[in-house]
């Protein structure tokens, strides 16, 4: 994860003053929010792990203080619904577990589900008439409309990762 540019090592000086002494311009280096940080845990891949997953990212929201709105909850706990499910339904033969993520930083969330499949599923337009086959559809447009990014990436083990980034601040794109 970017920290961008925070932490707690030491930072270089260029001047030639003295170290100990503040520099009046320096406004310092932020440090983290309370909120920040990135939590990671796994589950079977089962039916139960979906509602499972969906309220412990929840509780993790409310427990860490991450300031969302209830829409955005409510939009990233529906991609946690659809990305696990997905997981449960399509991966478990070759991934009995799967992993969810969730990163928060300073203007953004993240949440990611990981399992050991190498099928690279792609959002496609599905018979309309047919039940199921739009989750991905659906996790694209939520993310699409909170002004975030999604994507699937391939694992160093072989597996996936399909991710949402939605910024914590309500972006509306028409």
């Amino acid at each position: 994860m970017d920290d961008q540019g925070r932490g707690s090592g030491p930072r270089p000086t260029d001047s030639g003053e003295d170290p100990l002494e503040p520099d009046p311009l320096d406004r310092g280096t932020p440090e983290p929010l309370p909120y920040e940080g990135v939590w990671r845990f796994t589950a079977p891949a089962v039916d139960a792990s979906v509602p499972q997953a969906r309220h412990a990212v929840r509780d993790l929201l409310y427990r860490q203080g991450v300031p969302v709105s209830d829409d955005l909850v409510q939009g990233l706990l529906l991609i946690v619904s659809e990305l696990v499910t997905n997981a449960v339904r399509h991966a478990a033969l070759l991934s009995p577990m799967l992993a969810v993520e969730v990163a928060v930083g300073a203007e953004w969330v993240r949440v990611s589900v990981e399992d050991n499949h190498p099928y690279r599923p792609t959002a496609l337009e599905t018979d309309h008439s047919g039940e199921g086959g739009r989750g991905l559809l659906l996790v694209r447009e939520i993310t699409r409309e909170a002004g975030g990014v999604c994507d699937v990436e391939h694992t160093s083990s072989g597996g996936k990762v399909i991710w949402a980034a939605l910024p914590l601040k309500a972006v509306r794109v028409s």
